[in-house]
């Protein structure tokens, strides 16, 4: 396994779980989340990026995502995600990984699907 997939198994841990714990095995004390790229401000620090994770979601996701490419540094992932019922994403991240592995910032470029006229 690769630094970038090692996290994105530890993320899609966490997302299921929610726990503290799992959460916290992948984002540093510090980490910067941004849910969107050109946000104001990120979410800041381990204990916000908690809090935001409490905040229910439309439905059970279903996803399709692996890593694109990576250094030692920075992991690009790329794929799907499907709130069946409500939403459906296309998704790239960033995550920029601390000397441990964990996601030190992390940037989430998504896209809905274009309207289709038929």
């Amino acid at each position: 396994m690769t630094r970038a997939s090692d996290w994105l198994d530890g993320y899609i841990k966490a997302w299921e779980t929610k726990a503290d714990e799992d959460v916290r095995a992948i984002f540093t004390d510090d980490a910067e989340y941004w849910f969107r790229p050109n946000d104001e401000e990120p979410v800041r620090g381990i204990d916000a990026i908690l809090e935001s994770w409490k905040e229910p979601e439309p439905g059970v996701p279903v996803h399709d995502l692996a890593v694109l490419i990576e250094n030692d540094e920075l992991g690009i992932v790329k794929g799907t995600v499907d709130y069946p019922g409500d939403e459906k994403y296309t998704n790239l991240w960033e995550v920029w990984f601390a000397p441990d592995g964990r996601a030190q910032r992390f940037v989430e470029w998504y896209m809905t699907p274009r309207e289709s006229d038929g």
